[in-house]
């Protein structure tokens, strides 16, 4: 969703490789950085406002910078009044940018420049009546909602510290806001039923369901009791943690699991007797556009539904290919689809515990940390830390995901994997998920951003998808180079999951754009790969609750081993993949757009280099 670009201190970390604009040809060059260091320092100064201003509105970006300024608070998100101040900053930036001279501004702060814009400009989009009228009233679905990010959250294992009484105190505070909270969204859905734009029947079943297992839980074993569990390792009072532990148990019992239940009961019997049956945005009021608008948004690129759809028929047919050759090799006799379920039924390729898994998972780690330097001139100071995703939530959760550390490295990242029903999960895609999700992917990319202080800030902690899943897809083609891929059913590991990635073009257009059921799409995901019917399932839900985000895994992934291959082509024995590495990462998540002209510009600056 956000968008990148950088300061001009950012030439120090390699974009003074971006070639020279013809603006500036004619002028003296001390004139000329005397006039781009005045507009580009009123540029920065557009952007540590809105900076400043943002995270006032939404503290919880804040805290999870490691800024605690606003660590009381957890913000409503769901209001009008939010959505105003959002749409009023975006107007306003919009406004002040109108007031700068591009013909002043350097190469690097005319990338800062365009890519702010086009991030205003988007967020007004998605802000205006038309669209917010189809998403705020749908403020929960089993994948995104507060009701299952927050007892994470609140739980001591987040990013929130519980050192002080003050800590203590101030998630009493943001527990008061979650309830309120909990209860605007049953307002925002009362809307949508008078408007007719409603959820799904299945995603609101799943809800109900993470509802019940959390209300199921007794309050000493829930989430909420994490910090209490702990705070007798803290160096205060006794008398304070005494009366702490009162006033949490109370707001648990009485606060927390009522605004659970409310939400609970108001779902099952008001909500879902009117959600609609259909899954795809196709059935939905006002769904189509809305479908179109988020694919914009989303992939950066101008796509249309049918476009990606046959782009994604047409890698599934390439995959397929390329996995028949592995099943050859394997001396595998059956076909694709026997050697699929030989690989989901056969138990050598299963962990026999949650123990095991977790140590096949550091032992990658171990394995990537000793090679990763050959493919990166810089890597982060945050250390990646591994760990399964709690039982209360795990059922619903995909199959791994990365929560970012804080720029100075004093909270690591965290990459998530998924233990839940064992034995539906293989092993032969491990290697490739720790790629993805930890290093060198969303570990490296965030991380890597975010600690480099040149950048303003909304390239340092912002982000497109196309750009962060794209970049993590193309990190695990890295495996091959690195030498992990060592045996055929690796090798097969990392096609399922580009095939998994290939399919979402194709499900997730056929179930918003081309009214494909549940069970089609299922069906389709098994049919062509070795996943287990409780991955498949939970990816197609997934696709159903959050539409066009799977898509930018492949499109994003596609662009970056384009733009490659072209250094490659064009740079020959010149090409250096640590530099194309750095050039990539070092100036954040730029749309796909801007980072190949990025690239183009990296590509004719070395070439001319090297004719002199």
């Amino acid at each position: 969703m956000t968008t990148r670009s950088l300061f001009a201190a950012a030439l120090l970390v390699g974009t003074a490789l971006l070639a020279p604009t013809s603006a500036f040809a004619a002028d003296d060059p001390v004139q000329t950085e005397a006039k781009q260091l005045a507009e580009g320092d009123k540029l920065k100064a557009i952007f540590a406002e809105d900076d400043e201003a943002s995270l006032k509105r939404n503290p919880l970006g804040a805290l999870f910078r490691g800024d605690m300024r606003y660590v009381d608070r957890l913000g409503d998100f769901v209001s009008d009044a939010y959505y105003d101040a959002e749409r009023e900053a975006a107007e306003t930036n919009i406004a002040k940018l109108k007031t700068i001279d591009l013909a002043k501004l350097n190469p690097t702060d005319r990338i800062a420049h365009d890519v702010f814009l086009r991030n205003q400009q988007d967020v007004l989009k998605g802000l205006s009546k038309e669209y917010l009228d189809l998403t705020a009233v749908r403020p929960i679905n089993h994948f995104f909602g507060f009701h299952t990010f927050y007892p994470t959250f609140a739980s001591g294992k987040g990013a929130a510290p519980f050192n002080t009484v003050e800590d203590y105190e101030n998630n009493l505070k943001r527990h008061a806001e979650f309830i309120t909270l909990m209860d605007a969204s049953i307002g925002r859905f009362r809307e949508g039923m008078k408007s007719g734009v409603v959820e799904t029947q299945m995603t609101i079943r799943n809800v109900i369901d993470q509802l019940d297992t959390q209300l199921k839980q007794p309050v000493n074993e829930s989430p909420y009791w994490g910090p209490i569990a702990d705070i007798y390792d803290n160096d205060f009072s006794a008398a304070d943690k005494a009366r702490l532990v009162r006033e949490y148990s109370d707001v648990i019992v009485n606060g927390l699991y009522p605004a659970n239940k409310r939400l609970r009961d108001f779902l099952k019997n008001e909500y879902l007797p009117v959600a609609r049956k259909g899954n795809g945005l196709m059935y939905m009021k006002g769904g189509p556009k809305l479908y179109e608008y988020l694919i914009e948004s989303t992939v950066t690129l101008p796509l249309k539904p049918e476009e990606i759809h046959q782009t994604g028929l047409s890698e599934v047919a390439r995959i397929k290919g390329e996995m028949e050759k592995i099943r050859t090799e394997v001396g595998f006799a059956g076909t694709l689809p026997e050697f699929f379920e030989h690989l989901r039924s056969d138990p050598k390729f299963k962990m026999p515990t949650r123990e095991a898994l977790t140590q096949g998972y550091y032992d990658i780690g171990k394995k990537v940390d000793a090679v990763i330097g050959q493919q990166f001139k810089v890597l982060p100071k945050a250390p990646l830390e591994i760990r399964p995703y709690e039982e209360f939530r795990e059922k619903y959760e995909a199959g791994g995901s990365y929560q970012s550390g804080t720029p100075d490295g004093s909270r690591p990242g965290i990459f998530y994997f998924n233990a839940y029903d064992l034995p539906s999960r293989t092993t032969p895609g491990m290697t490739t998920l720790y790629l993805h999700e930890g290093a060198p992917g969303h570990h490296f990319q965030i991380s890597l951003a975010q600690e480099n202080e040149a950048l303003p800030a909304f390239m340092r902690f912002g982000g497109n998808t196309a750009y962060v899943e794209g970049w993590a897809l193309y990190a695990e083609t890295l495996g091959y180079e690195m030498g992990l891929f060592t045996d055929p059913y690796q090798r097969f590991g990392t096609l399922s999951d580009e095939m998994l990635r290939a399919m979402r073009l194709v499900v997730d257009t056929g179930l918003h754009a081309k009214g494909w059921t549940r069970e089609q799409a299922i069906d389709y995901m098994l049919a062509n790969s070795d996943m287990g019917r409780t991955d498949a399932t939970a990816e197609v839900e997934r696709y159903i609750a959050i539409p066009s985000q799977a898509l930018a895994y492949k499109l994003g992934s596609m662009t970056i081993q384009r733009l490659r291959a072209k250094a490659e082509d064009q740079l020959g024995a010149k090409f250096d993949v640590r530099e194309f590495h750095d050039q990539v990462l070092n100036t954040g998540a730029l749309p796909l757009t801007v980072l190949e002209k990025k690239i183009d510009d990296w590509i004719a600056a070395n070439k001319s280099a090297a004719a002199r």
